[in-house]
């Protein structure tokens, strides 16, 4: 059984399964994911697209869904267990279908960890009672389980190698059907519908205030594969703006742009990976946004920033992202050479941690040493 409650969850665990595929070619997997993890062989009962939400309040909203899901695949493991869960990320979810498979003796892999290094470190001590080994993508994840008695593997980042765009700028731009000597801005709104409608917004005043500002101005938006492409259209607004929609080729999309405005999460790292300068924005329910203060232990948003221990790249969160402070920053990124090869520097520095594969040892080996121990 595996799970992945999100777009860049069914990304990692599609290649973990193709991984284990080509060497044990009779392994069956089954679980919830999404549009990847079906291409790799996976049996999805649940598609992830249902599941992805952020903020406390946003997963009150959608908990009938979710407890669904949830108790979906409690039954699957008390009346038909599989050799191994693999839990991928979306830790709310995930530890509670770990508790329920350590009550089955199910042995579980927890594939990229639950930020629990940045808020609600409480965490670590169920980790330990309920997960058989940590496989982590940061260097720094290693001594942080290893100090609460967590097993744990460093298996390096599954888009250190990964994150390559298939032409370069001015290529992309000619196929996109945009003018390579104009200006590009980014929008990424996300890949989760709780994202689109409560990001998007800020993001199109942006574009909007932007090109009042610099007519010669165009834009990219990518689509995420989690999501319907009509949501994206249905929630722009009626009037001209010179947006690109761009599916299922989110890299390049990054390469074709000279900066981008973009949620946080795991496109942040991917964008620095490709190295374009970006502003980094969220915004979630007061309630929310409070309690979630209170708990965090790192100075970072942004996993740029985080992997790099310093701000690389700004962050504008709550009522600091706001149209008129981010259309500044992206001019900034976009005038100012100096503060842009600053920006490109640090993000060169963060690619090359990443890419760094001494004492890696990959998610596959991990996988099937549990199955055959």
């Amino acid at each position: 059984m595996i799970i992945a409650g999100e777009a860049s969850g069914d990304l990692h665990a599609a290649k973990l399964v193709e991984g284990v595929k080509q060497r044990l070619p009779e392994s069956t997997f089954f679980g919830i994911g999404g549009s990847a993890m079906r291409k790799a062989g996976v049996d999805i009962l649940v598609d992830s697209a249902e599941l992805a939400v952020v903020g406390l309040i946003e997963v009150l909203a959608h908990r009938k869904v979710i407890f669904g899901a949830l108790n979906q695949m409690r039954d699957i493991l008390r009346n038909d267990p599989p050799d191994l869960l693999i839990l991928t990320d979306y830790p709310e979810f995930n530890l509670r279908l770990a508790r329920t498979a350590k009550e089955c003796g199910v042995r579980v892999l927890y594939y990229i960890s639950p930020q629990i290094w940045a808020w609600r470190q409480g965490r670590v001590k169920k980790i330990q009672k309920l997960v058989d080994k940590m496989a982590v993508v940061f260097p720094f994840e290693v001594d942080f389980y290893a100090r609460h008695g967590v097993p744990v593997t460093y298996v390096g980042h599954p888009l250190a190698h990964e994150v390559k765009a298939s032409a370069d700028r001015d290529t992309l731009l000619r196929e996109f059907d945009m003018d390579p000597h104009r200006p590009v801005v980014g929008l990424f709104p996300g890949s989760r519908r709780s994202e689109i409608k409560r990001l998007l917004p800020i993001i199109i005043d942006t574009a909007r205030l932007l090109q009042q500002r610099r007519p010669q101005l165009q834009f990219v938006l990518p689509i995420a594969s989690t999501l319907n492409p009509a949501l994206i259209r249905e929630n722009m607004p009626e009037h001209e703006l010179d947006i690109h929609y761009i599916e299922h080729r989110p890299y390049d999309a990054m390469q074709a742009s000279d900066a981008i405005v973009t949620v946080s999460g795991t496109v942040t790292l991917e964008i620095a990976l490709i190295g374009t300068p970006m502003v980094v924005i969220n915004r979630v329910a007061w309630l929310t946004y409070h309690i979630v203060k209170r708990m965090l232990k790192i100075d970072h948003l942004a996993l740029c920033n985080i992997v790099a221990q310093r701000r690389i790249v700004p962050e504008r969160i709550q009522n600091d992202a706001t149209p008129e402070g981010i259309a500044d920053d992206l001019l900034r990124m976009l005038d100012d050479e100096n503060y842009r090869r600053e920006i490109k520097q640090g993000l060169a520095e963060v690619r090359q941690q990443l890419e760094d594969d001494s004492h890696i040892t990959d998610i596959a080996s991990v996988t099937l040493g549990m199955l055959t121990d």
